[in-house]
């Protein structure tokens, strides 16, 4: 039964978004050339200095989308694996993120105004990020987070359906 709850609440987002039923890309993504042979098909590649993220296609091209990335000494870059894929998903500050902010309530649920997290995420294998939507969609290309990626809500509802767990996520300066 979760699991066909899950599915529903990912085909609603996808809806809402205008993406159900469709290969193609988000309005806010584009496909385009992809020239950098060091990356497979399926990889996600992030350019921190670009703000962008990208789905590595077939044919030397690739969807781009337009991200908000880590601020001065938050972005990561290095390696990584989808290890879960999750929609509408609670968020629980760090404790960096809770020093910074004390106000902060420890625990805020998927699918609340306030939850930073947005319609879907997909956490990493290193360590407290995440790729993820987000309620601040005026936060999508600058460097803001404390080291997650954020995507607007339509576009994580794209990448959502399109990749899996275990897809390699490869982050660049």
């Amino acid at each position: 039964m979760r699991i066909n709850a899950l599915s529903l609440i990912i085909a609603l987002c996808c809806v809402i978004a205008g993406l159900f039923g469709t290969a193609e890309p988000s309005q806010a993504a584009e496909v385009v050339g992809f020239q950098d042979h060091r990356f497979r098909p399926g990889t996600i590649v992030i350019r921190n200095s670009e703000r962008r993220l990208y789905l590595v296609l077939r044919g030397q091209r690739a969807i781009r989308y337009k991200v908000a990335v880590g601020r001065p000494a938050k972005a990561w870059t290095g390696q990584a694996q989808i290890i879960g894929k999750h929609v509408r998903p609670d968020w629980s500050p760090s404790p960096e993120v809770r020093r910074d902010f004390p106000h902060l309530p420890r625990l805020i649920r998927g699918g609340a105004p306030n939850n930073p997290m947005g319609i879907a995420a997909m956490t990493l294998s290193n360590g407290n990020y995440a790729i993820h939507g987000t309620n601040r969609p005026g936060s999508i290309g600058r460097a803001v987070s404390y080291g997650c990626i954020r995507m607007a809500n339509h576009d994580i509802a794209d990448l959502f359906q399109r990749v899996g767990v275990r897809t390699p996520v490869i982050a660049l300066p």
